[in-house]
């Protein structure tokens, strides 16, 4: 037997003896005070993985940072500061998509001669506005032989009515929760739907009225996602105040800075589900 197993093997027989010899009303105490030191409170745990995310998170090891704050979302859901750990798990998840971060969802392509960005985005799936981004791309412009950092995942919309949030998902996994404005009387449709059009500061056709994007009664505001159902979709507004109400005629109504920011990544043909 080696010095260690021998450590090992007198420790767990100091134990038994301990608890043989120790009155009986005692053992329970023990036994107790041993899982206590073994099992660290939970809310001291949230805190350590809190603390070792941040610094992960400052120190720029985005992935790492990303399983604790995930991990203190799904394992501590009473921890004190779970709202600010979901909101930074947010900002993090849209920092890791939109820089040039490794990942398994990304892949590096080696651009071909006959490539443009328009058919590189087609081919995986993505945006030629996230390609520029995460690949800090200044015009169209790409040179055979370079390679582009370019998003795999594949994004999906869920809306609750209900509590007027739209969240961004990649799979099963919540990306990001924008709070929206929906339709007022339940006029927003309840179904699966797909985006099937985006425009940039898009006109507004109201009721044969024809409003341009600089409008000051064109409600669409700075982007337009539309659905499969015609006369339906995703928009930003010029009533920012309204969000998180039920106010629309029908449409899911954003802030200007968060429609943007969803129109930049995600592709024609991503689903759309909207739920009461």
């Amino acid at each position: 037997m080696n010095k260690r197993n021998l450590i090992i093997g007198l420790g767990v027989l100091l134990v038994i003896v301990v608890l043989v010899l120790i009155p009986k009303g005692k053992k329970e105490e023990i036994v107790s005070d041993i899982d206590s030191i073994s099992t660290p409170a939970p809310k001291a745990a949230a805190n350590t993985l809190y603390q070792q995310a941040v610094a992960l998170n400052n120190g720029g090891d985005l992935l790492k940072a990303k399983e604790l704050y995930k991990r203190i979302v799904t394992e501590y859901p009473d921890f004190e500061n779970i709202a600010s750990t979901q909101k930074e798990l947010e900002s993090l998840n849209m920092r890791i998509i939109f820089s040039n971060t490794p990942t398994e969802k990304a892949v590096l392509h080696d651009i071909q001669a006959g490539d443009t960005l328009g058919k590189i985005a087609k081919k995986y799936g993505t945006t030629v506005d996230l390609i520029k981004i995460s690949n800090n791309l200044q015009n169209d412009t790409i040179r055979v032989g370079k390679k582009l950092r370019v998003w795999t995942g594949q994004f999906n919309i869920f809306v609750d009515k209900s509590q007027n949030i739209l969240m961004l998902k990649e799979g099963d996994d919540v990306v990001k929760v924008y709070r929206v404005s929906t339709g007022s009387e339940n006029s927003t449709p309840v179904g699966q739907y797909k985006i099937t059009s985006k425009l940039v500061d898009p006109v507004w056709f109201n009721k044969g009225v024809v409003l341009p994007p600089e409008s000051p009664q064109n409600v669409l505001g700075t982007r337009w996602l539309g659905f499969d159902l015609p006369g339906y979709g995703i928009h930003g507004t010029i009533e920012p105040e309204t969000i998180g109400q039920q106010v629309t005629a029908g449409c899911v109504r954003m802030r200007n800075q968060d429609v943007e920011e969803l129109y930049s990544i995600i592709p024609l043909g991503v689903d759309v589900v909207i739920v009461n």
